[in-house]
């Protein structure tokens, strides 16, 4: 009954936004939009409640392809970080502006890194490789590549404007493609090298930029009940991002990169994880 209510919760908000979007910008495209991804959000929240093998695969690959493909190949719009600088330094409030406040600025106060387990494109195919749980400590240090990449991300699209130049458009696309496949091929490569498939979120993916300081006041949590918790170690083993899933302050290690994949929860013996 919680798995159902969680996961209808979840696609009332995201159907609450389409409808939002749909009087505010008078498209129903927003509302068929929100319905789409919030329908395989949910679906796959609820079959990962469930226990069910493939759950968050399900989801990732639904919402990743539509935003990949269709959006991104189809529709031409840059739904990469670029695109986000490249329609609000436009002055245009659709695509990827409207995408990165409800999925990476606004949504994370409600479901944290939930878009980094559910629905990003480029971990539909690291999920995929064999790597799933972390073979060591995170490299910290690493971590300032994806502030690096966040920087150079903005004077890129930046310069473009200040340079006046001409096709923008054009290179946008490009960009997105380009930018894209580069992230498919560091990121594999990282995860074969760290023995890691969550190695790209974690020291290079720039988004988590924005998602990071939202996460810290996420609404949808995993805590653990303390009066029932053996600390045997099996959750923070088997977290992909290394979180101390038994602090159960918002200051805990890595308590910001949580993706709410709820592996934890599966794992622990007592059932003292919970969300």
């Amino acid at each position: 009954m919680k798995s159902k209510l969680i996961a209808v919760s979840m696609l009332l908000v995201f159907l609450a936004v389409g409808l939002i979007l749909w009087l505010t910008q008078d498209n129903i495209f927003y509302m068929l939009n929100f319905g789409y991804i919030g329908t395989f959000v949910s679906f796959g929240i609820f079959l990962m409640l469930n226990k069910k093998r493939f759950a968050r695969n399900a989801a990732q690959i639904g919402v990743g392809a539509y935003m990949l493909i269709f959006l991104g190949v189809v529709l031409r719009e840059n739904m990469q970080l670029e695109g986000f600088w490249f329609y609000l330094l436009s002055g245009v409030f659709q695509a990827a502006v409207i995408h990165y406040l409800v999925a990476k600025i606004a949504g994370p106060l409600l479901f944290g890194r939930g878009f980094c387990g559910y629905a990003c494109w480029t971990a539909a195919v690291l999920d995929l490789l064999p790597y799933k749980t972390p073979s060591g400590e995170r490299k910290s240090k690493l971590g300032a590549i994806r502030y690096i990449l966040f920087a150079l991300s903005f004077c890129f699209v930046s310069g473009l404007f200040l340079l006046d130049v001409k096709n923008i458009e054009s290179i946008m696309y490009i960009s997105f493609i380009a930018g894209n496949a580069l992230y498919y091929a560091i990121g594999i490569i990282f995860a074969i090298i760290f023995k890691d498939n969550r190695a790209f979120c974690k020291y290079i993916c720039p988004i988590t930029t924005f998602l990071k300081p939202m996460s810290y006041f996420s609404l949808i949590r995993v805590k653990v009940d303390k009066n029932i918790c053996v600390p045997c170690g099996e959750c923070e083993k088997i977290c992909p991002m290394n979180v101390l899933i038994t602090d159960n302050r918002r200051s805990r290690k890595n308590g910001t990169e949580c993706i709410l994949c709820l592996a934890c929860i599966h794992k622990c013996p007592k059932r003292a994880v919970k969300i």
